[in-house]
């Protein structure tokens, strides 16, 4: 869009400070969404704003608006101004430390299908097609897709002369069906649901959208009939639909610099990683290697600067099961005096920059996934989070898969229902065992994780492999 009018209102009313910065956003959605056969009302959404950081003397203060004139720009300026003085009362570090953006540049997401090139009946057309597809029995009793997408695009400028411009481009589709028999209901997904990715609607292929409706429908319908998972300490095959929750909640989380710092303990929790851990903890075995990749272009958070101007990289966070270096982003550093990445991010123009993190992958290893199958010889195969749990510390977890399916002397067996598993992440990544090779590898993510108070919710991207673990607690829902 064009900014020039919106940024030469700016410039009228800016306060002479030591450093200010403008971030200027334009977040619009639809979805489309048929349950049981019907349309449902379509859901669009368009949001315009922006946030001012000033720096003077010694203090940082902030402010949004929505009003994108001359006159909203002077009230928002004149309320950061007046959290100026508060703020250098209580300054934690100081803000002269902070580095700021050097590099003017932009980024775009890849588009090979715009969301344009299909008329609207073609995408209703699709739905409905995908809800005939899981209605395939009298006991499949819920089934519905949806497919969205989200342009999301900003401008960064700043007092030095610096000017960030990104544009970013998500689908987000999926599908789901549900069957009961008796007392027993079960729900089966795919297509994506829960997740996204970076792109047009050539992106579906990857989530296999709609080919696999009637593969999910029969794994509901197996499910609802299938044994209850096992209880006991065995092996676990986590398929990268799964594994990418695990790395989620016991290494993303626990590794943002903030909650490491405190920021977070009264709200959403604390972290088990103290800072003396980085370069000599064990994480997890040696075949544990994890990355912050803001530049895998298909991958849902993926980036070239974050919302404070950082240049994004790929970074080792976890190498050979060591911990290295914690996701934290400029504020974050100087408070520290650490280095970490580029990962502060925020949800629209009505929120600051927080540590979250981005995308954050499980490098693939070497082994097939008939070659990880062969290695167990009593275990259970997990696909798909369905729940999940975890303490204040992010260490002691739970988590509940839609499917199971038992390993047995290296053979793929029967499915099981609603199969969970629980550990303690502080020991869990040790018991790695197996890494997929990049056969298995896949990209996976969210557009729901919640952080900060009042609370943001962002885009995270999670690219893994399946992976081995072994002596995992399992358990049924009996």
């Amino acid at each position: 869009m064009d900014w020039q009018p919106i940024i030469d209102d700016f410039r009228h009313v800016v306060p002479n400070v030591d450093f200010w910065s403008l971030r200027l956003v334009c977040d619009e959605s639809e979805t489309l969404s048929v349950r049981e056969g019907v349309m449902e009302p379509p859901v669009q959404d368009l949001g315009r704003g922006a946030h001012i950081t000033i720096i003077d003397q010694g203090g940082l203060a902030y402010a949004a608006t929505s009003e994108l004139t001359r006159e909203g720009f002077r009230q928002a300026c004149d309320e950061a101004s007046g959290w100026l003085e508060t703020a250098r009362r209580h300054r934690l570090f100081d803000v002269n430390a902070i580095p700021r953006p050097q590099h003017s540049g932009s980024y775009r997401s890849r588009v090979q299908t715009p969301w344009e090139d299909w008329s609207l009946d073609e995408k209703i057309a699709v739905l409905q097609d995908i809800n005939r597809h899981l209605k395939i029995s009298d006991r499949i009793v819920d089934w519905q897709a949806h497919l969205g997408r989200r342009q999301n695009d900003t401008l960064l400028l700043t007092s030095d002369g610096i000017a960030i411009e990104q544009n970013f481009q998500f689908i987000i589709p999926g599908y789901a069906a549900v069957a009961n028999e008796n007392a027993q209901t079960q729900m089966r997904t795919g297509g994506g649901w829960g997740t996204a990715r970076q792109g047009g609607l050539e992106q579906l292929d990857a989530f296999d959208f709609p080919a696999s409706a009637t593969r999910v429908a029969e794994e509901a319908l197996s499910l609802v009939v299938a044994d209850e998972c096992p209880s006991g300490t065995a092996s676990l095959l986590l398929m990268p639909s799964q594994a990418m929750m695990q790395i989620h909640e016991s290494i993303g989380h626990p590794l943002e610099l903030d909650r490491i710092l405190g920021d977070e303990r009264n709200y959403a929790g604390t972290s088990f990683v103290t800072m003396d851990m980085f370069g000599s903890y064990r994480y997890g075995s040696e075949l544990l290697n994890i990355t912050f990749d803001p530049q895998h272009r298909e991958e849902i958070a993926s980036y070239g600067y974050d919302d404070e101007g950082s240049p994004a990289e790929r970074t080792w966070l976890i190498r050979d099961g060591i911990l290295e270096r914690p996701l934290g982003g400029a504020i974050s550093q100087a408070r520290a005096r650490m280095a970490g990445v580029a990962n502060a991010r925020a949800c629209n123009w009505n929120r600051p920059a927080i540590d979250r993190m981005a995308n954050l992958n499980l490098e693939p290893g070497n082994a097939s996934l008939e070659e990880l199958i062969a290695s167990m010889e009593n275990g259970v195969l997990m696909d798909t989070n369905r729940s999940w749990s975890i303490d204040d510390s992010r260490n002691k977890f739970q988590f509940g898969c839609e499917l199971g399916r038992l390993i047995q002397d290296g053979q793929l067996g029967a499915l099981v229902r609603n199969p969970n598993y629980r550990g303690i992440s502080a020991t869990f990544w040790r018991n790695l065992a197996g890494v997929g090779s990049a056969d298995t590898f896949e990209i996976w993510g969210t557009p729901y994780c919640g952080k900060g108070e009042p609370n943001q919710m962002i885009n995270v991207g999670h690219a893994t492999p399946a992976c081995v673990f072994h002596d995992v607690e399992i358990f049924g829902g009996e």
